[in-house]
Parts: C-alpha cells; structure tokens; sequence
C-alpha cells in the first residue's frame, strides 16, 4: 500500500510562509493576464492538440501569481478577495476558453482547503513554498475503504480539469461502515495519481485546452485528516454559526465555506470568456470582408451584421456584470456573518449558483449568436469561432449549467421542501 508521507506526522509547526511578491496588487494581477492574451490565442491550435498549454506557459502563470490570488496569505498567498480572482480569469479566458478553464479549476481549490482541511492538513497540504494547484472532482460515488488511521483509496475520476500541472487532487468517494455510505472528499498529493492520456485533440468535443484528463489511483493510503465529510457547508445545510476551519485561522470571512456561488462561477469563466473571445473574432472578420451585394461595403457597415455583434455584446456584458455581481455578493454574505453573525444560509448559497447559470447562459446565447452571423467559412477546421461554438458547446452540456434542474431546486429550498441534492 503506498502511503502519503506525513501520514505518521504527529505535530506539526506552522510556520507562515512568504508570498512570492508582498507588494502585489490585484489591478496588477488582472493586468499581468491581460497582456498574455495573444500569447494565449497563438497556442490556441497546439493546446487543443495537446490537451492542456505548454509548461512554459504555465510556468508564467505561476511566476505571475495567478494560482496564489485566494490562496491564504498564511501558506503564501495573496489572499484577494473572488471579484478579483474571476477578473483575471476571465481575461486568461479570453485569451483561449479552454485554457482559462485549465486554470481556473486548478487556482480556486486552495481556497477550499484554507477553508475546510484542519490547519495539520493545511500546513502539510501547502508546503514549503506554498504551491499548490489542484482540480477537485465532484459527484462521483466511488468506493473506498476505511482502515486503521484513514483510507484506502483506489479508482478514477474523469473530467479532472486542471490536473496537468496539479500537486494535488480533490476526489469525491463513498465510504461503507456499519452497513451505512457516507459520501466523503479527500486530497491526496501528486505522486499518488496517474493522469490517462484521454483528453485533447479530437478525443473530446471542445475546451481541449482544458486539462480535464481522467486521473487514477491505486491503492493509496489518505490520512483521516486529509479527508473530511463531503463538504459541510457548500452542499448542506450545516450551521456555520461558529465559522469553519478556516475562518478561525486565517481570520477571513471569505473563507466560511458556502461556495455553491463560486464553484459554478468558475465554470461560468470560461463560457463568458469564449463569448468575449468571439466577439473579438467577428470584429476581426467584419473589418476584413466585404458584403457581396452591390454597392459593396465593409461588414462593419452591414446592419445584418451590426445587430448580432451589438446583441452578442449586450448579453457579454451583462453575463460578466451579473458574475461579479455574484461574486461580490458572496463576499457581502461572509462579511455580514463577520460583522453581526447573521447566517450565510443554503439558500442564498444556492440561489448564488442560479445567478452564476443565468450568466453562463447569456454567455451561450452571446457565442450562437456569434457563430451564426460570422458565415459558413467561420465553421471550418482551424477557425477560431469555430473552436469557441465547440468550446461552449462543453460548457452547455455541463450537469451544473442545467438552469431548469437549479431552479426546481431553489424553489423546494425557499419552501422548506426536501431539495434531493447536496444533502439539503
């Protein structure tokens, strides 16, 4: 069996760990996305090949701060606050969906742990130098073993987006004992997984940039304190009168817990990013072209042309406005829980996630919108509308962008009616 290597650690020190650049900003940090982005456009065709950018690239993002923004200033983050987080996402994404979406997943997670692990965790989890980049895969019932001291766990979790350049992974599992399931989540370092090689190129659909390869594990042995019960808080309805793990450590009310709102805004990044991307793209075309009816004139003086790019552009805009809208609620809500204790509830919590889909959805409609007016040439191979249809066609499809499925949901949760999901 292998075995994590602090798994018979028995005290641990903490010992506060410097941010690679203290005087960082978060206008900088948003800047520093902004200018990579037609870095990011020319590796568009060879990230989708290889299913994930380049080590070089990923090496600026780390040097840039990108994986640090919500990462608690203790173990060597900035600590920023989720509106700036999402804003430099949202400019990677821009710059290649699938990319921004790679990354996304594999930045937000340390806030997951800053909030939830216990501190022994905590300190082991980052490190030394406080890295630490990790997908978490959601939903997926499998079964491991509880054994003396933790877990044994065995088994694959597909659509792990974010995990090539990971230190670590995030699993959802069952656990068996006394004849009941409890559902559970669990972290376990690098070298405890293999990543299959069943993403990118034409395996997939579209966000072949993405990352989102199967990743399998064998017979690996989990401390207890590496696994806590399926996240109190951003499922359930548990009291959080008392704060978490989190807010007791690092003295942040960001870090209470309720992330329904901002686990589904990080999938909502990547969608608005495509649409602004495809927008950009048809602007590219129609200062280009030429209409074909007489008297000729530039596409940008077509009204069949201006209507869609302005209607794409009103639905971009407010899709990102009622995104950081969304997250600078969520920032209200644990500010207001700091400030005069009053709950951050399931329901606002849920109810956060259903804005974070309506403006996925403005972002869907923006893209078709796109693709439509851009003519059959935008549809060919190595187009890059074509490549953002394919893109948001990903995120359309995903189980938690269904806004009829949230919406029966919410409404069950406002009238005190067993919901049937997140153990609400």
């Amino acid at each position: 069996m292998n075995s994590t290597p602090s798994a018979a650690a028995a005290n641990v020190t903490r010992k506060p760990i410097p941010a690679p650049e203290p005087g960082l900003t978060p206008d900088e940090v948003i800047r520093r996305a902004a200018s990579m982005r037609e870095e990011l456009r020319a590796q568009q065709d060879e990230a989708d090949e290889n299913g994930c950018h380049s080590p070089e690239l990923d090496e600026k993002f780390v040097e840039a701060g990108f994986y640090r923004i919500i990462q608690p200033k203790m173990f060597g983050g900035y600590e920023f606050d989720y509106p700036t987080f999402y804003r430099t996402m949202l400019e990677l994404a821009r710059g290649n969906p699938g990319t921004g979406w790679c990354v996304t997943l594999g930045a937000s997670h340390s806030a997951l742990i800053g909030a939830l692990w216990p501190e022994r965790a905590q300190v082991e989890l980052f490190g030394e130098d406080g890295h630490f980049v990790a997908p978490h895969r959601a939903g997926i019932p499998v079964l491991i073993d509880k054994v003396d001291g933790g877990y044994n766990i065995s088994g694959k979790w597909g659509y792990a987006s974010g995990c090539p350049y990971s230190t670590h992974f995030l699993g959802n599992a069952v656990v068996r004992e006394n004849g009941k399931e409890r559902g559970v989540t669990f972290i376990v370092p690098r070298e405890a997984y293999t990543i299959l090689d069943d993403w990118g190129g034409d395996q997939v659909l579209g966000m072949r940039a993405s990352g989102s390869n199967t990743v399998e594990i064998k017979d690996y042995f989990v401390p207890d304190h590496w696994v806590i019960d399926t996240l109190p808080g951003l499922w359930s309805a548990s009291d959080l009168s008392n704060g978490t793990e989190g807010t007791r450590l690092h003295g942040n009310p960001m870090y209470l817990g309720r992330f329904m709102g901002p686990y589904h805004a990080s999938l909502v990044v990547p969608a608005i990013g495509c649409a602004r991307a495809a927008l950009d793209e048809l602007e590219i075309i129609a200062k280009k072209r030429t209409t074909r009816f007489e008297p000729p004139r530039a596409w940008t003086e077509n009204y069949d042309v201006q209507r869609p790019f302005g209607e794409a552009m009103i639905l971009t805009d407010s899709a990102e406005a009622l995104l950081l809208k969304g997250c600078e609620i969520y920032m209200d809500y644990c500010r207001r829980w700091e400030r005069d204790g009053t709950p951050f509830t399931a329901e606002e919590s849920l109810r956060l996630w259903g804005m974070m889909i309506r403006a996925g959805r403005m972002a869907v409609e923006a893209t078709q919108i796109i693709y439509d007016a851009a003519s059959s040439s935008a549809a060919m191979k190595g187009q890059k509308i074509q490549r953002y249809f394919r893109d948001m066609a990903m995120y359309r499809s995903h189980t938690s962008s269904q806004e009829a499925t949230f919406g029966g949901a919410i409404a069950r949760i406002h009238w005190n009616i067993p919901v049937g999901m997140f153990g609400l």
